[in-house]
């Protein structure tokens, strides 16, 4: 509905403003006249006509009256080189004059629909920082007048890298919940994916769309495993590795060869290679560790994130030993990037329960237990906790 009712304001606030007042007068109509059929066409026609309303009200040329009064669908005219409108106002958003950050936050908060505090969480910051983030990229757009404007095709490459981090971050999102019931928020993985295929018709060139697309095509090969019949969440070691959807992991690997021999990896594509080596070993025991400790490697060179250092910590775990791993999750803590981050005392927790020093596990586990937000987690960290016992 935004991405439909920004192609008529060209403004982000009076979209917004215009998508408000449609959901206001749905729970008016709907309680009298009963659901229509179509409930999101409803909507979004109902935004966009109030969008039009309120730039025939703010117009004061009477020249330019008649363009508004065109029937809803009258827009001014833009490069139609992105056929979905979600795809559209995502490079719209991913605008250079804004902080790279700023681009990605407002993104998925305005565009995906992801919660401010999970859209922290993504950026490992508070969420009064975030809120306060967002707010000073939508005043910049509004001060600097940043059209939202889809740019022409030559001007797309600049914004790719920024448009594959939101696709991703929105995955990554759904994939395991900060918070709820559910580990995994299915609508949001669901539209990530959508996005990355679109992405990858849109560039089909372009190796690091081909690399997220098999990221994301792995990950959710094994989306059914993750869990079993009662929402436990489960390692992966203990997932049936017969239930994942070969199908989808056969063609994610097509496209990690076909982005690996058409020249240097990203890290999307490096990402893509780690999991699908994960996915293509008949069992946990048989993993090629050393190949994905390689990657790893590889991956933090180009792209030295903590987190990054983290999951390569697991690798280093099964090739060199916990001990070895530990080391990296102590530089890790006096980093102090990750602090907050509750992947990363539970990893820790993992490492000293395997090496038997279970009283500081225990208090590991509490750490990660106290950071999570997501039922299914949070039940996990429990059972670990009192393994420790």
């Amino acid at each position: 509905m935004l991405a439909a009712t920004v192609r008529v304001t060209h403004d982000l606030d009076a979209a917004e403003e215009a998508v408000q007042d449609a959901y206001v007068q749905a729970l008016r109509a709907w309680a009298r006249d009963g659901v229509p059929e179509r409930p999101g066409a409803w909507l979004t026609t109902v935004a966009r006509r109030g969008a039009l309303n309120a730039m025939r009200r703010r117009q004061t040329l009477q020249a330019k009256l008649p363009l508004l009064s065109e029937p809803e669908d009258t827009e001014m005219p833009e490069p139609e080189t992105i056929t979905d409108d979600r795809l559209r106002l995502i490079f719209t958003c991913c605008h250079p004059a804004l902080a790279r950050e700023a681009q990605i936050a407002l993104t998925l908060r305005l565009v995906c629909g992801v919660a401010t505090p999970d859209v922290a969480q993504a950026f490992l910051v508070t969420e009064p920082t975030m809120a306060a983030r967002i707010t000073r990229a939508k005043k910049k757009i509004t001060v600097a007048r940043i059209p939202y404007a889809v740019p022409p095709a030559e001007d797309l490459p600049e914004r790719v890298d920024a448009v594959l981090t939101v696709i991703h971050l929105l995955y990554s999102t759904g994939h395991t919940a900060h918070s709820g019931e559910n580990l995994v928020r299915d609508e949001l993985t669901d539209r990530a994916l959508d996005l990355a295929r679109m992405l990858r018709l849109l560039l089909p060139a372009d190796r690091e769309a081909v690399g997220l697309l098999a990221l994301l095509l792995v990950h959710h090969a094994r989306r059914d495993t993750r869990t079993d019949a009662h929402g436990r969440l489960l390692r992966l070691e203990e997932q049936d590795r017969s239930a994942w959807d070969r199908e989808l992991i056969a063609e994610a690997d097509r496209l990690v060869v076909a982005a690996l021999t058409a020249g240097p990896p990203g890290r999307f594509t490096l990402q893509a290679a780690i999991a699908a080596l994960h996915a293509q070993a008949p069992s946990y025991a048989e993993t090629d560790w050393p190949q994905i400790h390689t990657l790893y490697d590889e991956l933090l060179r180009i792209w030295p994130s903590p987190v990054v250092a983290l999951n390569r910590a697991v690798a280093v775990s099964m090739v060199a030993g916990p001990e070895a791993a530990l080391a990296e999750i102590d530089a890790l803590e006096r980093d102090g990037r990750l602090a907050g981050y509750r992947y990363l005392p539970a990893t820790k927790a993992d490492l000293l329960h395997r090496l038997g020093r279970d009283a500081e596990a225990a208090e590991a586990y509490q750490a990660a237990l106290t950071l999570s937000g997501n039922a299914a987690e949070q039940e996990f960290l429990t059972e670990r906790l009192r393994s420790t016992g």
